[in-house]
């Protein structure tokens, strides 16, 4: 992509630039807002600190320079952004508004690691104008990030000091390189941030591989600003600048050789672990051969209808929504679920989480544009899809959960917390799209559905499914921490591992126990992932999953020739519950036919589990994924009617959902299900 890069004269921004040219695209243009009235000015958004050196950068690397002078004024400050006139954030708008006309640009770089502030503003001007923002340096490692800036050769100094242990006197012009050790000293005596995130410190960068000139210094003068006992403030004037050509003249290719600097597959490690390993196993998993659609037979000549409850906690389970063809199915889908949203008096800023299957993944840009148009407001809910074989004549089945603050609630969660990360980095797959990565309510965390994508270039990691499986599970563990600093990827309480072939299971499987604490997973088969991935995780998480109870039980049925085996997790209170059920033939070459009379049992024993020494609760809303295999020719019509008069009983929603396989070939159901109050 061309990318136009916006700079503050700092290290960050600089670095951005060479990550932005080591992921493959090209910087053609250079963007700055520099301060009204020359001089140093207490910004929300932009530092202009060393506003002086900023054609110097241009001229040294030899690009063009927009420039737009700002005041610096902040009137919107909330989390979510709205166009605001004269905000600082439109000076941005317009100054970038003004290089798009002249320079044909497609992304724009910015050098945010920490702040959300910044990042939802500048992910905001982008979407007013088609742009994507370029943010590789988010969410990285301080200690690491500065190391990396230094031996890639970012020769930066100091030119704002703010902290605890900087003395204007002693460290204004200082270069990042001399002060290493020392900023961490002060980061583990003082927990300064190491890259000055937290407005400790300001930088000019006078060199790096970009430029075909250094900036020297000629003339400056230390400005103190406060006199602070504890923690002066002063910055740096810079009163007379020039450039010096670099020997040998080399082009850029050859400035960057030898640099540590990684493409975005360098950065699919984690601690040292490289998630691309490539070896047999993988190889010969991958080679087998997946069940096609044209080998099932999809029988379910009944209709289930859709089905809809709410807890005394606000939450709203929606299960059983058809796509059908009148019109556009995804439109169709989507109607219906905002008709059952009204009826609690939510609409579709509500929904928290939403499961998309669909009979072709061919059809997901059409489905997506559809989508959109109803799902294009700030922080829309978090989204997994999935391809499964439906019929013809109902492309499309969706499930929702949402939630909204109910008037009799005292103590329970009032706040909803979204993660809609739009700005691609090295950190987690940005979600350019209508729905976000992570939705918090209270101590819940519901996470978006994740493929191992690399999040640099949007691309499905190499290495086959133990690979995809790694990295997927990094971005859950990223998005999780990223949430509440206190969760991680020990705090998922139940989730789906969709696979599309059954021999990954057993993998996925190892991998994920290995790193979880008594997760609950119901692992099926499914005809396609987004970008032909072999795996996606849908999960979500518990702030206190560590104090959850953990059961597994079962039972034999029809003269042991089936069985039910039962995974429960629920918390002290009893007013979350989680399972997963499968029900399989124990004996495969038995003539014992799967009917109604084991359906049902298969279906009132998960129920009584969910509902154990809480059965009086009339107030519980139970949540049933129901998966069966298409394989088993399973015709789903009599069992909608009995999943019905359930619900005349108690409050149930459900989503019959046909896969290529559960989680082996023995197993004819199985369900992924809650309780909650």
């Amino acid at each position: 992509m061309k990318v136009v890069a916006l700079i503050s004269g700092g290290k960050d921004s600089t670095y951005n630039m060479m990550q932005c040219v080591a992921a493959g695209h090209e910087i053609v243009a250079l963007a700055n807002l520099f301060p009204k009235n020359k001089t140093e000015i207490d910004s929300y958004m932009y530092q202009s600190v060393g506003f002086e050196a900023i054609d110097f950068i241009a001229k040294a690397m030899d690009l063009p320079l927009f420039q737009k002078e700002t005041l610096g004024i902040s009137k919107e400050r909330g989390k979510v952004y709205n166009a605001t006139q004269d905000d600082e954030v439109e000076d941005l708008f317009e100054l970038l508004q003004k290089v798009k006309k002249k320079v044909p640009i497609d992304a724009v770089s910015v050098g945010a690691i920490l702040s959300d502030y910044q990042r939802v503003r500048v992910e905001n001007v982008c979407g007013r104008l088609g742009l994507v923002p370029l943010a590789y340096l988010w969410q990285r490692n301080q200690e690491e990030l500065l190391d990396e800036m230094i031996k890639c050769e970012v020769d930066a100094i100091l030119v704002k000091v703010a902290a605890i242990g900087l003395d204007p006197n002693k460290h204004l012009g200082r270069s990042l390189s001399s002060l290493q050790s020392f900023l961490h000293t002060l980061h583990v005596k003082y927990g300064i941030n190491i890259c000055g995130e937290g407005g400790e410190y300001e930088t000019l960068t006078l060199d790096c591989p970009l430029f075909k000139h250094r900036i020297i210094i000629e003339h400056s003068e230390i400005i103190l600003h406060s006199n602070d006992p504890f923690a002066p403030v002063g910055f740096l004037k810079l009163n007379k600048l020039r450039l010096e050509q670099k020997l040998p003249v080399l082009d850029l290719h050859e400035r960057l050789q030898n640099l540590p600097l990684k493409d975005c597959d360098g950065y699919v490690t984690d601690q040292g672990e490289d998630v691309k390993e490539l070896n047999e196993d993988d190889l010969d998993s991958d080679s087998e051969p997946t069940m096609t659609l044209d080998r099932v037979v999809l029988n379910s000549s009944g209709i289930q209808n859709s089905s809809v409850h709410q807890a005394c906690s606000g939450w709203l389970w929606i299960g059983g929504i058809r796509g059908e063809f009148e019109g556009n199915p995804m439109e169709n889908a989507i109607l219906k679920l905002m008709l059952s949203l009204s009826h609690y008096e939510q609409d579709l800023t509500n929904v928290c989480s939403v499961t998309l299957y669909i009979s072709d993944m061919k059809f997901f840009t059409q489905i997506n544009d559809a989508y959109v148009k109803y799902f294009n407001f700030p922080n829309p809910p978090t989204r997994a899809c999935i391809e499964i074989p439906l019929s013809k004549e109902c492309p499309i089945i969706l499930d929702a959960i949402s939630w909204k603050t109910l008037e009799i609630q005292s103590d329970l969660p009032t706040e909803r917390c979204t993660m809609h990360v739009q700005s691609r980095s090295h950190w987690a797959p940005a979600n350019i799209g209508p729905y976000s990565q992570a939705v918090k309510i209270g101590e819940i965390i519901h996470l978006a559905g994740q493929i191992g994508m690399i999040p640099g270039n949007l691309e499905v990691v190499e290495g086959g499914i133990k690979s995809q499986c790694r990295l997927s599970m990094r971005h859950l563990e990223r998005l999780l921490k990223a949430s509440d600093a206190n969760v991680n990827l020990r705090n998922v309480v139940q989730g789906v591992c969709y696979v599309t072939n059954i021999s990954s299971i057993p993998q996925v499987r190892k991998i994920w126990e290995e790193n979880t604490n008594n997760a609950i997973v119901d692992y099926v088969v499914v005809s396609n992932l987004p970008k032909s991935a072999l795996v996606e995780w849908h999960v979500w998480a518990h702030k206190y999953n560590h104090i959850f109870e953990y059961e597994e039980t079962g039972k034999c049925i029809e003269d042991r020739n089936w069985s039910i085996s039962i995974y429960k997790r629920w918390n002290p209170e009893d007013n979350i519950v989680a399972l997963v059920s499968h029900l399989e033939k124990t004996i495969p070459s038995e003539e014992s036919i799967f009917n109604r009379d084991i359906f049902i049992e298969f279906i009132d024993y998960a129920l009584q589990k969910l509902d154990q020494a809480n059965e009086e609760n009339s107030k519980a809303v139970h949540n049933l994924k129901i998966f069966y295999p298409t394989s088993k020719n399973i015709d789903s019509s009599e069992y909608f009617e009995y999943l019905d008069d359930l619900r005349n009983k108690i409050s149930l929603t459900y989503t019959f959902i046909p896969v290529i396989y559960c989680k082996d070939e023995n197993t004819y159901l199985s369900i992924c299900g809650t309780r909650t109050e």
